[in-house]
This record gives C-alpha cells, structure tokens and sequence, in this order.
C-alpha cells in the first residue's frame, strides 16, 4: 500500500518522538522499528529521517551523542528532552482526537460499503 505523503509527515515527528520515550538510538535503528511497527508499510528513507531528526534537535525535543561502539562504526544516538516529551504528549491529544473523529465516521452504521460512485 502506498501511504500519501502528506499522511507520513503529519505522523513522523509524533511516530520518531514516540519512539525515542522508549529509549535513545540511532537514525538506522529508528527507520527499522518503523518499519516493524507497520509491519513494512512503512519504508522510510534517510533523505527523510535524518532532516526529521535535524530539525527536531534544532527544536530542542532532542539531544545528540557521537559514539563509538565496540564492534562498529561510530553512530549519532538520540534521546528525548524534557521539551520533546512535553511535544510528544501534545502530538498524542491531538491524534487521539483526529483517531476519535475517524472512527466515529468510519465506524458510523450510517456508513454504507464505497461503491466506487459518489
């Protein structure tokens, strides 16, 4: 399936936030447990990821760390700001709302099944 871009934007920054309240890590990391949590719908790029991550540092929602680990080369790793945990928490309300309104519309027995017509 092929997820309009507009959609993947609107829900990177809370998906990404949501991610690094579970723990710190690196660009790499957090591309593959995106991809697990949709169970591969979800193909993100670096092209996409590493500005996202950027631009959530430069907010403050984020901070860096270079390192080195044991067997590999050296990674950025990620974690969250008290500021970041306070946006994530807004980003939540919001989509709980927007997830309330659909399914109160999808969900609707005035709905019929989409014939194809409007």
């Amino acid at each position: 399936m092929q997820i309009d871009k507009e959609l993947v934007a609107a829900s990177a920054t809370p998906l990404v936030l949501a991610i690094l309240t579970e723990g710190e890590s690196y660009g790499y990391a957090i591309l593959k447990r995106v991809r697990d949590l949709s169970d591969g719908e979800l193909e993100w790029t670096d092209g996409m990821m590493y500005p996202l991550l950027h631009r959530l540092h430069r907010l403050g929602y984020v901070t860096t760390e270079w390192r080195v680990p044991r067997a590999g080369r050296r990674r950025r790793y990620y974690s969250i700001t008290d500021d970041g945990r306070a946006a994530f928490a807004e980003h939540k309300r919001q989509w709980a709302t927007v997830t309330r309104a659909l399914g109160g519309v999808w969900g609707s027995p005035k709905l019929l099944p989409y014939s194809g017509t409007v």
